[in-house]
């Protein structure tokens, strides 16, 4: 289980070891599942502000004249993508195509 609190100044990503075992018997009544919690990680991670790294690789784009993988068309996609999840939403859940 990772858990991400951007407010943690110290840790923001923490991984817990955490997992259910299942085995299953002759029958449905005999399915047995148990719980394993184990330890805590909480990796180091730079505190490197997104906006400033957003920036920094957009200018050096520009500067080797390369194409960034996050354009106009990725914009795009993800803003069709935003609509369709919120007209999902309004409309109960009913897929909408894309």
């Amino acid at each position: 289980m990772l858990v991400w609190n951007d407010l943690e100044p110290d840790e923001k990503i923490k991984i817990y070891d955490k997992g259910v075992s299942v085995t299953n018997g002759q029958s449905v009544y005999e399915l047995l599942v148990s719980y394993r919690s184990g330890d805590m990680w909480a990796p180091k991670i730079d505190q490197t502000e997104a906006l400033a790294a957003e920036t920094k690789y957009f200018i050096d784009c520009i500067a080797k004249n390369e194409k960034p993988f996050n354009d106009g068309h990725a914009g795009l996609r993800i803003v069709r993508l935003l609509e369709a999840a919120d007209q999902s939403l309004k409309s109960r859940g009913v897929p909408v195509k894309i």
